[in-house]
């Protein structure tokens, strides 16, 4: 796992996919032969060579660049190996490019990944909106479109939403929590480069025959069980993705409860930690419902099995069933880690205790517990029984309670605290307004009559933007912004920071925001075209959206030239009272020199005589660095 960037490793990686291509076709020869279809023009049909290659080089490119190499060694019965700590951590640009064990570099790995993929996607955003400037055909035609939106959609929830915050948990959760790593190293470092393989998938649909996968990020079957062969890169890239989820989120829970510092009970953990622990129940319970859907699809391109397939026997509502039972509570698994990123920020940014901790813990678990009891509000419409609805319309308005006490806290602690208007406040006071903004209209969506009439119409598109990029992406800047000094031990260009805030704040409401307004219009989502009476909004919206896509060019300025001569960061340039902030920035190879012994809550602003942590006299695991720790002050 710690071999080095270098070029045998590299022509080990290549070999490697030469063979599983090998694999893949002599697997597909086989299973067509012993069915009767050993033609050559038969082998040569239908998805089966490409479903086993998607799964064969991708894995055999992890073999060849090492992310198996400790396990196949204790696999052939050999001694174990001592741990070898030499490859541990960063200590040049290089080291972000090879199997890296250390959760920092996992971290800041899974980060730059996702933006990287956010910049993909808003760039796909960038050609969708030009070519809606105008009604009629501009550059592209239906089908390419129809593949642009759903490339879209799909790279910016399971390329970007879900494992941003994954990577930003990666960094700071195990330093919060008094934790010298996660609990399964090699699990984290393969559980981020299945990322980059399920990303270049979707990508690498556009290049096969036939175009990407162009039925949206929801792939309804029976479309997707006819569509050309890149639904197959959508089908198999997701569970690439849902893979990564799941290891991660295992990886958290177990991390969560077993690796904690002496003192650090759970009502003591951060708001993140108690986000992360709820998101990860989530991930682990939901996420093989989406898997299920694909292999179901993936059956039905292969081999027939006709699961959705009315006129043999199959039953189309049951994709949508099993779909959204995991992508409802996807949309929790893409904003709780940023309530949590929130609270943080908003404790420290007012100098207040979180105002209802333990009450918001709880609604955190309650998000969890009602988020699997909603599903089928996003098929009002679907043809499903009419007695379901009612239901559906009672839990959706109830799932609003936990986050309304959310908001209600926030603003509690906000409520005569000494603001710090510096730019991870300014993003999370954004979220506030433009999140809310978004709870809203979803609550209207919950009332059955009114989801009929806006149903498949810009009103929705409103919607899921105001609540992903007006919230979750908001929480995510935020909480970039607040940990870049730890995570790179320099100091961003404040200047810049609050530029890129109302940029994005003042855009984001120009570009959303009329979507409303079009969707109670009538104006269909999902369509290259449209009536001409639509015409100067969408221009409106289209120019709007380019500024917004300009915005996050200062960002990715910002990070950059700071990560390479922004000045040098002190250890707690916050003054915050949570663990991570007691170690240097960027924090030693093993987070502590000495374990802490956690005896005060995060969040004692202002308590008169509070103690917030001491550090017992106990080593840090061999290879910690030498910083000194010391307790929090105000």
């Amino acid at each position: 796992m710690a071999a080095k960037l270098r070029a045998p490793g590299f022509y080990r990686a290549g070999w490697m996919m030469a063979l599983g291509v090998a694999f893949a076709t002599a697997v597909t020869w086989v299973v067509r032969m012993s069915t009767g279809h050993a033609t050559f023009q038969h082998f040569l049909s239908g998805d089966a060579i490409l479903t086993v290659s998607l799964i064969a080089v991708p894995l055999a490119f992890l073999v060849g660049i090492g992310g198996f190499d400790y396990w196949f060694y204790w696999a052939a019965g050999r001694p174990t190996r001592a741990e070898d700590h030499s490859g541990h951590g960063a200590k040049t640009w290089k080291d972000y490019f090879r199997v890296n064990t250390d959760h920092k570099v996992i971290g800041i790995q899974y980060t730059v990944t996702s933006f990287f993929f956010l910049l993909v996607g808003g760039l796909l955003a960038m050609l969708m909106r030009a070519e809606l400037a105008q009604p009629g055909a501009q550059f592209l035609d239906a089908n390419t479109y129809n593949g642009l939106f759903s490339v879209h959609a799909t790279l910016l929830i399971f390329l970007f939403m879900v494992p941003v915050f994954a990577g930003l948990g990666n960094f700071v959760i195990p330093l919060m929590i008094g934790a010298p790593d996660m609990a399964f190293p090699r699990l984290n470092a393969l559980s981020y480069w299945l990322l980059p393989v399920a990303g270049l998938m979707m990508l690498g649909s556009f290049l096969v025959p036939g175009g990407a996968f162009a039925d949206g990020w929801t792939a309804y079957a029976p479309l997707s069980t006819n569509a050309p062969i890149g639904q197959t890169f959508f089908s198999l890239g997701v569970q690439f993705a849902g893979v990564s989820s799941i290891m991660t989120a295992l990886n958290f829970l177990v991390t969560i409860i077993t690796m904690r510092a002496p003192g650090m009970s759970f009502f003591r953990l951060p708001l993140l930690v108690w986000a992360n622990f709820a998101t990860s129940l989530l991930v682990v319970i939901a996420t093989p419902f989406i898997a299920a859907s694909q292999f179901f699809v993936l059956l039905d391109r292969a081999l027939g099995f006709n699961f959705f397939a009315a006129g043999k026997g199959g039953d189309v509502l049951m994709y949508q069933h099993v779909f959204w039972f995991y992508s409802h509570p996807a949309v929790y698994i893409m904003i709780l880690p940023g309530f949590g990123i929130v609270s943080e920020i908003i404790a420290v940014k007012s100098r207040k205790p979180i105002f209802g901790y333990r009450m918001m813990a709880f609604s955190l678990l309650a998000i969890v517990a009602l988020g699997f009891t909603v599903w089928a509000h996003h098929m009002f419409t679907s043809g499903m029984a009419a007695w379901i609805r009612i239901p559906m319309a009672i839990t959706t308005a109830i799932i609003a309670v936990p986050t309304g006490i959310k908001v209600f806290s926030w603003l509690a602690t906000l409520w005569r605290g000494v603001l710090h208007l510096d730019t991870p406040m300014l993003f999370a006071l954004g979220f506030l307004t433009t999140f809310t903004l978004g709870g809203i209209s979803g609550v209207m969506l919950a009332m059955i009559p009114f989801d009929i009439h806006v149903s498949a119409t810009y009103f929705v598109v409103a919607h899921i933007h105001y609540v992903l990029f007006g919230g979750s992406l908001m929480t995510i800047f935020a909480g970039v912004y607040y940990w870049f000094p730890k995570m790179t031990g320099r100091m961003y260009d404040e200047r810049l920071g609050k530029w890129h805030f109302w940029t994005t704040f003042v855009f984001l409401n120009l570009t959303f925001a009329p979507m409303h307004v079009l969707g109670l219009q009538g104006m269909p989502r999902r369509v290259a075209t449209y009536a001409a009476q639509f015409t100067d909004l969408n221009l409106f919206i289209s120019i709007a959206s380019f500024g917004l896509g300009l915005t996050t060019l200062v960002f990715v300025y910002n990070m950059v030239t700071s990560w390479r001569g922004g000045p040098r960061s002190v250890a707690n340039p916050w003054r915050g009272l949570t663990l991570e902030w007691q170690v240097s920035s960027p924090p030693p190879i093993f987070n502590f020199d000495r374990l802490p012994t956690v005896v005060g809550g995060p969040y004692e602003y202002g308590v008169p005589g509070a103690v917030h942590g001491i550090f017992a006299p106990t080593p840090a695991p061999a290879g910690a660095g030498s910083s000194i720790v010391r307790a929090p002050s105000e």
